[in-house]
Protein backbone atom coordinates (compact mmCIF):
# COMPACT_ATOMS: atom_id res chain seq x y z
CA UNK A 1 0.00 0.00 0.00
CA UNK A 2 2.92 2.40 0.86
CA UNK A 3 4.83 2.11 -2.37
CA UNK A 4 1.70 2.41 -4.20
CA UNK A 5 1.19 5.76 -2.81
CA UNK A 6 4.73 6.11 -3.35
CA UNK A 7 4.96 5.36 -6.91
CA UNK A 8 2.24 7.79 -7.65
CA UNK A 9 3.58 10.78 -5.27
CA UNK A 10 7.05 10.21 -7.84
CA UNK A 11 4.47 9.92 -11.01
CA UNK A 12 2.76 12.99 -10.08
CA UNK A 13 6.03 14.57 -9.55
CA UNK A 14 7.22 13.76 -13.25
CA UNK A 15 4.50 15.06 -14.68
CA UNK A 16 4.56 18.12 -13.11
CA UNK A 17 7.71 18.31 -14.46
CA UNK A 18 7.61 17.35 -17.84
CA UNK A 19 4.34 19.93 -18.18
CA UNK A 20 7.17 22.71 -18.61
CA UNK A 21 8.81 20.74 -21.37
CA UNK A 22 8.22 20.65 -25.05
CA UNK A 23 9.71 18.76 -28.01
CA UNK A 24 12.31 20.88 -29.97
CA UNK A 25 13.70 20.31 -33.20
CA UNK A 26 16.01 17.40 -33.74
CA UNK A 27 19.75 18.81 -34.44
CA UNK A 28 23.13 17.17 -35.23
CA UNK A 29 25.04 20.58 -34.74
CA UNK A 30 28.49 18.50 -34.39
CA UNK A 31 30.30 21.78 -34.74
CA UNK A 32 29.33 22.67 -31.02
CA UNK A 33 31.01 20.16 -29.74
CA UNK A 34 33.70 19.38 -32.39
CA UNK A 35 35.81 21.70 -34.20
CA UNK A 36 34.98 21.33 -37.96
CA UNK A 37 36.51 23.71 -40.62
CA UNK A 38 34.18 26.46 -41.26
CA UNK A 39 31.72 25.10 -39.02
CA UNK A 40 30.29 22.86 -42.04
CA UNK A 41 27.56 20.23 -41.62
CA UNK A 42 28.26 16.66 -41.23
CA UNK A 43 26.13 13.91 -41.21
CA UNK A 44 25.61 11.49 -38.72
CA UNK A 45 28.34 8.99 -39.76
CA UNK A 46 30.86 11.43 -39.54
CA UNK A 47 29.17 12.86 -36.00
CA UNK A 48 30.06 8.96 -34.38
CA UNK A 49 33.63 9.05 -36.02
CA UNK A 50 33.94 12.39 -34.17
CA UNK A 51 32.37 11.48 -31.19
CA UNK A 52 33.90 7.67 -30.71
CA UNK A 53 37.70 9.30 -31.02
CA UNK A 54 36.88 12.05 -28.32
CA UNK A 55 36.52 8.96 -25.85
CA UNK A 56 40.42 7.86 -26.81
CA UNK A 57 41.35 11.62 -26.94
CA UNK A 58 42.00 13.41 -22.99
CA UNK A 59 41.49 17.02 -25.37
CA UNK A 60 37.72 16.83 -25.24
CA UNK A 61 37.26 17.15 -21.78
CA UNK A 62 40.31 19.66 -21.70
CA UNK A 63 42.27 20.37 -18.64
CA UNK A 64 40.49 24.63 -17.59
CA UNK A 65 43.28 26.85 -19.40
CA UNK A 66 45.82 27.51 -16.56
CA UNK A 67 46.88 30.92 -18.10
CA UNK A 68 42.87 31.92 -16.94
CA UNK A 69 42.48 31.68 -13.02
CA UNK A 70 40.65 34.95 -12.30
CA UNK A 71 37.95 34.49 -9.71
CA UNK A 72 36.46 36.05 -6.76
CA UNK A 73 35.65 34.68 -3.62
CA UNK A 74 33.36 36.95 -1.43
CA UNK A 75 30.65 36.52 0.60
CA UNK A 76 30.07 32.70 0.03
CA UNK A 77 30.61 32.73 -3.43
CA UNK A 78 32.74 31.61 -6.26
CA UNK A 79 32.49 33.46 -9.44
CA UNK A 80 34.34 32.89 -12.75
CA UNK A 81 34.50 32.52 -16.32
CA UNK A 82 34.06 28.93 -18.07
CA UNK A 83 36.56 27.89 -20.59
CA UNK A 84 34.20 27.09 -22.62
CA UNK A 85 32.17 30.00 -24.50
CA UNK A 86 28.18 28.65 -25.56
CA UNK A 87 27.39 32.84 -26.83
CA UNK A 88 25.00 32.73 -24.26
CA UNK A 89 26.72 35.55 -22.00
CA UNK A 90 25.12 34.45 -18.51
CA UNK A 91 25.80 30.69 -18.90
CA UNK A 92 29.36 31.49 -19.18
CA UNK A 93 29.81 33.21 -16.08
CA UNK A 94 30.05 30.36 -13.53
CA UNK A 95 28.87 31.01 -9.65
CA UNK A 96 28.97 28.75 -6.84
CA UNK A 97 27.32 28.89 -3.59
CA UNK A 98 29.94 27.86 -0.55
CA UNK A 99 28.97 26.41 2.89
CA UNK A 100 32.25 26.89 4.73
CA UNK A 101 33.05 23.95 7.32
CA UNK A 102 35.31 24.75 10.01
CA UNK A 103 38.71 23.46 8.59
CA UNK A 104 40.16 23.98 5.15
CA UNK A 105 40.89 20.01 5.11
CA UNK A 106 37.66 18.62 2.97
CA UNK A 107 36.06 20.18 0.53
CA UNK A 108 33.06 18.74 -1.62
CA UNK A 109 31.72 20.06 -5.01
CA UNK A 110 27.53 18.72 -5.62
CA UNK A 111 26.62 18.83 -9.22
CA UNK A 112 22.41 19.09 -8.76
CA UNK A 113 19.63 17.37 -10.35
CA UNK A 114 18.43 18.43 -14.08
CA UNK A 115 16.02 21.27 -13.90
CA UNK A 116 17.06 22.02 -10.05
CA UNK A 117 15.08 25.24 -8.59
CA UNK A 118 17.25 25.71 -5.38
CA UNK A 119 20.20 24.38 -3.92
CA UNK A 120 20.51 21.76 -1.67
CA UNK A 121 20.86 24.31 1.29
CA UNK A 122 20.20 21.53 3.96
CA UNK A 123 22.54 18.41 2.33
CA UNK A 124 25.02 21.47 2.65
CA UNK A 125 24.47 22.80 6.19
CA UNK A 126 24.37 19.09 6.68
CA UNK A 127 27.72 18.00 5.76
CA UNK A 128 29.49 21.58 6.94
CA UNK A 129 28.79 20.58 10.62
CA UNK A 130 31.00 17.84 9.96
CA UNK A 131 33.77 19.39 8.63
CA UNK A 132 33.29 19.39 4.85
CA UNK A 133 33.21 22.71 2.92
CA UNK A 134 29.88 21.86 0.39
CA UNK A 135 30.39 24.15 -3.16
CA UNK A 136 27.20 23.81 -4.80
CA UNK A 137 28.31 25.12 -8.77
CA UNK A 138 25.21 26.23 -10.82
CA UNK A 139 25.59 23.60 -14.18
CA UNK A 140 25.09 25.08 -17.48
CA UNK A 141 21.78 26.83 -17.85
CA UNK A 142 20.63 26.39 -14.38
CA UNK A 143 20.30 28.88 -11.43
CA UNK A 144 21.94 32.13 -12.60
CA UNK A 145 23.25 30.96 -15.93
CA UNK A 146 19.35 30.12 -17.13
CA UNK A 147 18.99 31.41 -20.46
CA UNK A 148 15.33 33.62 -20.24
CA UNK A 149 13.99 32.28 -23.12
CA UNK A 150 13.54 29.25 -21.42
CA UNK A 151 11.41 28.17 -18.41
CA UNK A 152 13.86 24.63 -17.90
CA UNK A 153 17.37 24.12 -18.74
CA UNK A 154 16.26 23.04 -22.31
CA UNK A 155 19.92 23.68 -23.63
CA UNK A 156 21.09 21.67 -21.10
CA UNK A 157 19.70 18.48 -22.55
CA UNK A 158 17.75 17.88 -25.89
CA UNK A 159 17.72 16.80 -29.34
CA UNK A 160 19.95 18.76 -30.18
CA UNK A 161 22.96 16.33 -30.39
CA UNK A 162 25.75 18.72 -30.21
CA UNK A 163 24.69 20.81 -27.87
CA UNK A 164 24.14 18.99 -25.21
CA UNK A 165 27.80 17.28 -25.88
CA UNK A 166 29.07 20.70 -25.18
CA UNK A 167 26.85 21.37 -22.47
CA UNK A 168 28.07 18.61 -20.72
CA UNK A 169 31.60 19.12 -22.03
CA UNK A 170 31.06 22.86 -20.38
CA UNK A 171 30.07 21.45 -16.92
CA UNK A 172 33.08 19.09 -16.60
CA UNK A 173 35.39 22.09 -17.83
CA UNK A 174 33.76 24.15 -15.17
CA UNK A 175 33.61 21.48 -12.67
CA UNK A 176 37.65 20.80 -13.19
CA UNK A 177 38.44 24.54 -12.81
CA UNK A 178 36.71 24.79 -9.50
CA UNK A 179 39.02 22.07 -8.60
CA UNK A 180 41.88 23.93 -9.11
CA UNK A 181 40.15 27.08 -7.17
CA UNK A 182 39.94 25.18 -4.00
CA UNK A 183 43.41 23.66 -4.45
CA UNK A 184 44.51 27.03 -4.68
CA UNK A 185 42.74 28.03 -1.16
CA UNK A 186 44.56 25.37 0.35
CA UNK A 187 42.34 22.10 0.41
CA UNK A 188 43.65 19.30 0.54
CA UNK A 189 41.02 16.53 0.05
CA UNK A 190 38.64 17.13 -2.61
CA UNK A 191 35.50 15.34 -3.36
CA UNK A 192 32.68 14.91 -5.90
CA UNK A 193 28.83 14.10 -5.54
CA UNK A 194 26.18 14.46 -8.28
CA UNK A 195 22.40 13.49 -8.40
CA UNK A 196 20.75 12.01 -11.42
CA UNK A 197 22.33 13.94 -14.25
CA UNK A 198 24.73 15.59 -11.61
CA UNK A 199 26.32 12.42 -11.15
CA UNK A 200 27.28 11.92 -14.72
CA UNK A 201 29.09 15.36 -14.53
CA UNK A 202 30.37 13.91 -10.95
CA UNK A 203 31.62 10.56 -12.66
CA UNK A 204 33.28 12.20 -15.40
CA UNK A 205 35.02 14.87 -13.47
CA UNK A 206 36.00 12.03 -11.01
CA UNK A 207 37.75 9.99 -14.26
CA UNK A 208 39.44 12.60 -15.34
CA UNK A 209 40.89 14.71 -12.64
CA UNK A 210 43.32 12.77 -10.12
CA UNK A 211 42.66 15.26 -7.39
CA UNK A 212 39.04 14.08 -6.84
CA UNK A 213 39.58 11.50 -3.58
CA UNK A 214 35.95 10.32 -3.85
CA UNK A 215 32.98 10.57 -5.92
CA UNK A 216 29.07 10.24 -4.85
CA UNK A 217 26.89 9.04 -7.83
CA UNK A 218 23.65 9.02 -6.68
CA UNK A 219 20.26 8.08 -8.93
CA UNK A 220 23.00 7.35 -11.86
CA UNK A 221 23.43 4.76 -14.91
CA UNK A 222 26.02 4.33 -17.61
CA UNK A 223 24.17 5.30 -20.42
CA UNK A 224 22.76 8.91 -20.98
CA UNK A 225 21.96 7.87 -24.12
CA UNK A 226 19.86 4.61 -22.66
CA UNK A 227 18.52 7.19 -19.42
CA UNK A 228 17.22 9.72 -21.98
CA UNK A 229 15.46 7.11 -24.07
CA UNK A 230 13.81 5.42 -21.27
CA UNK A 231 13.13 7.73 -18.54
CA UNK A 232 9.80 9.34 -18.01
CA UNK A 233 11.52 13.21 -17.46
CA UNK A 234 12.74 13.18 -20.86
CA UNK A 235 9.82 11.82 -23.15
CA UNK A 236 9.63 14.82 -25.12
CA UNK A 237 13.51 14.18 -25.92
CA UNK A 238 12.69 10.55 -27.25
CA UNK A 239 9.58 12.10 -29.14
CA UNK A 240 12.28 14.63 -30.92
CA UNK A 241 14.20 12.03 -31.82
CA UNK A 242 12.48 8.95 -32.81
CA UNK A 243 12.44 8.83 -36.77
CA UNK A 244 15.44 10.82 -36.77
CA UNK A 245 18.13 8.29 -35.16
CA UNK A 246 17.81 5.06 -33.27
CA UNK A 247 18.81 3.72 -29.96
CA UNK A 248 22.66 2.47 -31.01
CA UNK A 249 23.58 5.34 -33.16
CA UNK A 250 22.69 8.01 -30.05
CA UNK A 251 24.82 5.75 -27.55
CA UNK A 252 27.70 6.25 -30.32
CA UNK A 253 26.90 9.86 -30.60
CA UNK A 254 27.04 10.27 -27.09
CA UNK A 255 29.74 7.66 -26.39
CA UNK A 256 31.90 11.00 -24.19
CA UNK A 257 29.39 11.31 -22.14
CA UNK A 258 28.85 7.40 -21.40
CA UNK A 259 30.53 6.77 -17.87
CA UNK A 260 30.99 2.86 -18.75
CA UNK A 261 34.10 4.17 -21.41
CA UNK A 262 35.64 5.88 -18.67
CA UNK A 263 35.51 2.73 -16.05
CA UNK A 264 39.26 1.87 -16.23
CA UNK A 265 39.91 6.34 -14.74
CA UNK A 266 36.84 5.26 -12.05
CA UNK A 267 39.00 1.97 -10.81
CA UNK A 268 42.53 3.79 -10.47
CA UNK A 269 44.22 3.58 -6.93
CA UNK A 270 43.20 6.55 -4.51
CA UNK A 271 39.54 6.79 -5.66
CA UNK A 272 36.88 5.59 -4.00
CA UNK A 273 33.11 5.29 -5.53
CA UNK A 274 29.31 5.78 -3.73
CA UNK A 275 26.39 4.23 -5.88
CA UNK A 276 22.81 4.69 -4.94
CA UNK A 277 20.15 3.40 -7.01
CA UNK A 278 16.64 3.44 -6.51
CA UNK A 279 14.94 0.43 -7.02
CA UNK A 280 11.62 2.09 -8.36
CA UNK A 281 12.93 4.61 -10.65
CA UNK A 282 11.15 5.71 -13.51
CA UNK A 283 13.69 8.64 -14.67
CA UNK A 284 17.01 6.78 -14.72
CA UNK A 285 15.64 3.10 -14.86
CA UNK A 286 17.63 1.06 -12.11
CA UNK A 287 18.65 -1.75 -14.75
CA UNK A 288 20.80 0.95 -16.39
CA UNK A 289 23.30 1.06 -13.70
CA UNK A 290 24.00 -2.39 -13.77
CA UNK A 291 26.86 -2.75 -16.10
CA UNK A 292 28.37 0.58 -14.44
CA UNK A 293 28.79 -1.15 -11.81
CA UNK A 294 29.47 -4.31 -13.32
CA UNK A 295 32.24 -2.89 -15.07
CA UNK A 296 33.73 -1.31 -12.22
CA UNK A 297 34.07 -4.03 -10.41
CA UNK A 298 35.94 -6.10 -13.36
CA UNK A 299 38.11 -3.15 -13.45
CA UNK A 300 38.99 -3.54 -9.90
CA UNK A 301 37.74 0.15 -8.72
CA UNK A 302 36.95 0.75 -4.98
CA UNK A 303 32.85 0.71 -5.09
CA UNK A 304 30.50 0.94 -2.62
CA UNK A 305 26.61 0.50 -3.93
CA UNK A 306 23.66 1.26 -2.04
CA UNK A 307 19.99 0.46 -3.43
CA UNK A 308 16.83 2.05 -1.58
CA UNK A 309 13.51 0.80 -2.13
CA UNK A 310 12.09 4.62 -3.41
CA UNK A 311 11.46 6.09 -6.78
CA UNK A 312 13.57 9.03 -8.31
CA UNK A 313 11.61 12.05 -6.30
CA UNK A 314 10.66 10.25 -3.37
CA UNK A 315 14.85 9.26 -2.87
CA UNK A 316 14.59 12.75 -1.04
CA UNK A 317 12.18 11.89 1.50
CA UNK A 318 11.99 9.68 4.77
CA UNK A 319 12.84 7.13 5.59
CA UNK A 320 15.16 6.82 2.06
CA UNK A 321 16.95 10.07 2.78
CA UNK A 322 17.73 8.99 6.16
CA UNK A 323 20.37 6.34 5.16
CA UNK A 324 21.65 7.34 2.32
CA UNK A 325 22.96 10.34 4.19
CA UNK A 326 24.36 8.29 6.87
CA UNK A 327 26.15 6.16 4.33
CA UNK A 328 27.53 9.74 2.56
CA UNK A 329 28.87 11.04 5.92
CA UNK A 330 30.73 7.87 6.20
CA UNK A 331 31.95 7.87 2.62
CA UNK A 332 33.52 11.38 2.69
CA UNK A 333 35.05 11.12 6.22
CA UNK A 334 35.99 7.74 6.29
Amino acid sequence: MYHSWLDRWDDKRAQRGNALKCQTVFSLDAHLAFPTPGNETIGIANFIRLAERAVADASFFEEPAKSDFNYTWKDGWIEYQSDIKTGVAQNDRVQAKVTDSITKKRALIIFHHWNARSRYKRIAAFLSRRGITVVQIAMPYHFERSRSESSYADYMISSNLGRTLQSVQQAVSDGRKLIRILEREGYEHISVLGISLGSWIAGLVAALDRAVRKAGLFLTAGSLADMVWTGDATKHIRASLEGQIDTTQLNRVWSPLNLENYTEQLARPGLELLIVVATRDTVVLPHLAEPLITKLNQAGARVDSLQLNCGHYSFSLPPYILPAGLRTIRFLTG
